[in-house]
């Protein structure tokens, strides 16, 4: 059974950091692939970065570009979507995905998870 669990959301300041985490567990050896999508409330749900099995394929939209950083841990089958210089904008709930390939495409994935919120209010 395919898993993943996001953890690391929380309420910052503009200007402030969060890690998230992203643990998955029960992929298939083909599955190794992983997403960051969110979305704010109202809005549709858009890509964050992707990486793939290594380092060599990430990923970034536009508005993550230069502020949010992904890295994984394969030992500890998990992936982490650094968080820096929060806006207002970035408020949304933060999904991890797995797929079969880094892809911004929401389509590629084909196992989600539950979320994890991030606020950024002063």
């Amino acid at each position: 059974q395919v898993q993943l669990v996001e953890s690391g959301g929380g309420s910052v300041r503009p200007g402030g950091s969060l890690r998230l985490s992203c643990v998955f567990s029960g992929s298939p050896f083909y599955k190794t692939a992983i997403g960051w999508f969110r979305q704010a409330p109202g809005k549709e749900r858009e890509a964050v970065s992707c990486i793939g099995e290594t380092d060599g394929f990430i990923y970034y939209a536009e508005s993550a570009q230069g502020r949010f950083t992904i890295s994984r841990d394969n030992a500890k089958n998990t992936v982490y979507l650094q968080l820096t210089d929060l806006r207002p904008e970035d408020t949304a709930v933060y999904y991890c995905a797995l797929g079969s390939y880094a892809s911004l495409r929401e389509s590629t994935y084909s196992y989600w998870g539950q979320g994890t919120q991030v606020t950024v209010a002063s």
